[in-house]
């Protein structure tokens, strides 16, 4: 019988696995390369919280999250979050 750390951490890749592709297909290309590139780096040492925020992030319509990465506009104090600010800074960095 498996003990529930190894259930949990299955679901976490299965998470994991999911929010890699959703971010590679994303449905525009702009918005693909720069999710993709970020998750590559970032999505393996992420859990919890951080996990969290990119799947909500996931939910948010591609022109918005596509402006508020590429500064072209602010990001609403409800959407603002650690990873959203890493995305940008990893974005702006490259």
């Amino acid at each position: 019988m498996a003990g529930s750390e190894e259930i949990g951490e299955d679901t976490i890749a299965v998470r994991k696995r999911r929010v890699r592709f959703r971010c590679w297909h994303r449905g525009t290309k702009e918005l693909d390369l720069l999710m993709g590139p970020f998750v590559d780096r970032f999505l393996p040492e992420m859990i919890g919280a951080q996990l969290d925020q990119l799947e909500h992030l996931l939910t948010i319509p591609d022109l918005d999250l596509y402006n508020w990465i590429t500064k072209r506009a602010p990001v609403p104090a409800d959407a603002n979050c650690e990873v959203l600010n890493r995305i940008i800074k990893f974005c702006n960095d490259r």
